[in-house]
């Protein structure tokens, strides 16, 4: 079982790193893998509860590889570090198997208590260069965190998240057969485009009270109305991890309707192929289940409607040839 676990490691070096040239290079010129080897025998320890044996090991491995693993952390197999120099990874840290972590990544901690208080790496996680990942939050399978990203709120699986705060770069959500274009990721040009989503959706709302939605609707209509605003003060609750604001505030939910014991909420994003979506969905899902007794709730993927470029082309006269 040992041999088996050292081949993998070994191979999964050779997976991701072009550099590795030989298994006998790979064996004594990667700190990395001499750092997982210490922290196997140091987490073998502090499971036995030899927790000053175990940090003893932690610490030899710390000055020979320039890599901090607490030995209580959970690595799981086939994780390669690349370029380990500072590297630090915290008591209560979880890193799933085929995770990729280069120099600098930080999985550390919010809180003084004796608690989870450290990330959730899931499978095949690319961590870049200096990301700060912190708190008991969860990086889903497949994501990857650009170099010199703090995160400090849970990421969907497979979504890319870039800056300080760390937000949701892509994907994009192409739709169906278009043709992929290289990624130029930006946040805040999407955020700008929601905001102007939103304040139309401020005018439909007021458009529609100046011609005749007021107090002279039947019962049951102001019951229904009652209901949606309390379904839409809920989803206040729910945060857009790619901006770190809530769902309403950027215009995400385009329309609530409510009938009977049924809520119909009408979601504004790219495509239902997008992480975020299935993420977004369940949370408000969540949020509007039991408002005003509803039971069932259903929940429309619409097409994001503002693209900067569409946007420019509609303000922007065209001139006639």
């Amino acid at each position: 079982m040992v041999l088996v676990r050292l081949r993998e490691d070994i191979d999964a070096i050779f997976a991701k790193d072009p550099a590795a040239r030989s298994t006998v290079e790979v064996i004594f010129c990667y700190p990395g893998l001499h750092a997982l080897w210490f922290h196997r025998r140091a987490h073998w320890l502090w499971n036995h509860h030899l927790p000053f044996w175990a940090r003893f090991v932690s610490h030899i491995s710390r000055f020979l590889t320039g890599i901090e693993i607490h030995p209580g952390a959970k690595i799981g197999r086939r994780v390669v570090i690349d370029h380990g120099m500072g590297i630090v990874i915290g008591e209560t840290a979880e890193v799933g198997n085929d995770v990729l972590i280069y120099m600098g990544v930080v999985l550390g901690g919010t809180a003084l208590e004796n608690v989870k208080r450290h990330p959730t790496i899931e499978d095949e996680v690319v961590l870049g260069s200096g990301a700060i990942v912190l708190g008991p939050i969860h990086i889903g399978k497949g994501a990857k965190v650009g170099a010199g990203s703090v995160v400090v709120r849970s990421v969907p699986p497979g979504a890319t998240v870039v800056g300080v705060p760390g937000r949701i770069a892509e994907p994009e959500c192409p739709k169906e057969d278009a043709i992929p274009e290289p990624p130029l990721p930006d946040p805040m040009l999407r955020v700008v485009s929601r905001l102007l989503d939103r304040q139309n959706q401020l005018e439909d709302r007021i458009h529609s009270l100046e011609h005749g939605i007021s107090g002279t609707g039947s019962e049951t209509q102001k019951v229904e109305l009652a209901c949606k605003e309390s379904i839409r003060d809920a989803l206040k609750e729910v945060i857009d991890p790619e901006v770190g604001i809530d769902i309403i505030d950027l215009g995400l939910i385009k329309d609530i309707r409510v009938h009977e014991q049924t809520a119909e909420i009408d979601m504004v994003l790219t495509s239902k192929t997008c992480p975020l979506v299935d993420h977004l969905s369940d949370q408000i899902r969540r949020k509007a289940l039991g408002v005003c007794g509803v039971t069932t709730v259903k929940i429309n993927v619409l097409d994001e409607p503002w693209n900067w470029d569409n946007f420019v082309r509609k303000k922007v006269p065209q001139k006639n040839g």
